[in-house]
């Protein structure tokens, strides 16, 4: 049994291994991020945080941003090319910008979980940004997996943020709210699955995502490709995207057994019942201005996995932004990042509701 084991593990590291090469083969086509220039500022167990260089013509003010990214994929998505580059857009708008940049978890950081991640590393990381002369509250912004955890922390640590926004984040993991959740339902118990791996493989969080969705994972992937043909710029943004995909990033298994069953399963942090370091919260605990930005036909992340916390969120400033769809992300679920109309669309709304909260909630 622990030969078969082994042999699975194997066989799906391999794949990662056989995906990394692929990525760096079309990093060398041309195919690889464009990023903004930075600089590592601090180094922990499980991550690196960079600040980013301002832009010479608007050398930055007040405004301060903190980009986490999903540790699933790697944190280039938030800068993918000057064309597509959230951290740019911020940059360009005069915001301080920081980002959380999350480490291949070794085997000592298997026991790294939502505590870890949500609270704990992001403290590191808000003072380090204090001892670099940056401000004591912060806008956080984060995607899918990256927007549970700046939300957590938003709920732990009000006092630090000035403005929480929330790309494609799911926090309502009620039965029959995404594709997901069946597979979950039904699938092998957590402990099970990282009892086989450890570490789960980047490839195994590929399956499950296409085996949940074959037509977010698969058709509509193709579809694209062919959408993007007749314009230059679609066709290379869709490789861009591609390419990342291909960036492997494995789970702390104390990560994936939580993230299963605290969220998917219990639905605890929308119930009030998420428990992180003794402290009990849920939607409640949200009080610092909010913004969702969602996208009504998606499968994998609902509307209502977004609007019901949204809803239930404590602050008085909200807003929700719906996101309609791009040709050239490849992914549908990126799309809101480097879309093309979401960058001419929806960022500069939601950088106007950053100035808006910064002048009446402040």
């Amino acid at each position: 049994m622990q030969a078969m084991s082994s042999g699975i593990r194997w066989w799906f590291e391999s794949i990662d291994r056989a995906r990394r090469t692929r990525g760096a083969a079309m990093e060398r086509m041309g195919y690889g991020p464009v990023e903004t220039p930075y600089d590592t500022v601090m180094t922990a167990p499980g991550l690196r945080l960079r600040r980013y260089s301002a832009n010479p013509a608007n050398p930055g003010s007040g405004k301060a941003a903190f980009i986490v990214p999903a540790p699933i994929k790697r944190h280039y998505i938030w800068d993918l090319d000057p064309e597509c580059s959230v951290v740019l857009r911020l940059l360009n708008e005069g915001f301080q910008v920081w980002l959380v940049e999350w480490t291949e978890p070794g085997e000592e950081d298997a026991h790294f979980g939502l505590e870890h991640y949500a609270l704990r590393a992001l403290d590191r990381c808000m003072d380090a940004i204090r001892a670099e002369g940056g401000p004591s509250k912060l806008i956080l912004l984060g995607h899918s997996l990256g927007g549970v955890f700046a939300t957590i922390h938003a709920a732990l640590r009000p006092e630090r943020v000035s403005g929480l926004v929330q790309v494609e984040s799911p926090m309502h993991f009620a039965r029959g709210s995404g594709s997901f959740g069946p597979l979950v339902a039904f699938g092998p118990q957590p402990e099970k699955v990282t009892r086989l791996f450890g570490r789960i493989p980047g490839s195994v969080l590929n399956l499950a995502s296409m085996v949940a969705s074959p037509s977010t994972f698969g058709s509509e992937r193709i579809a694209d490709m062919f959408a993007s043909m007749g314009s230059t710029k679609h066709m290379r943004s869709h490789l861009l995207v591609e390419r990342w995909t291909l960036d492997e990033a494995p789970m702390a298994p104390a990560l994936f057994e939580e993230v299963v069953d605290r969220l998917y399963l219990r639905d605890a942090f929308m119930r009030g019942e998420l428990d992180i370091a003794g402290q009990r919260i849920g939607p409640q605990n949200v009080v610092s201005p909010l913004l969702a930005i969602y996208d009504p036909r998606s499968t994998i992340i609902p509307p209502s996995s977004i609007i019901a916390f949204h809803d239930a969120a404590a602050s008085p400033v909200k807003r929700l932004i719906a996101y309609q769809g791009d040709t050239g992300v490849a992914l549908a679920h990126v799309g809101a990042l480097v879309g093309s109309s979401a960058h001419a669309e929806i960022w500069p709304d939601v950088l106007a509701w950053t100035e808006g909260i910064a002048r009446d909630w402040h």
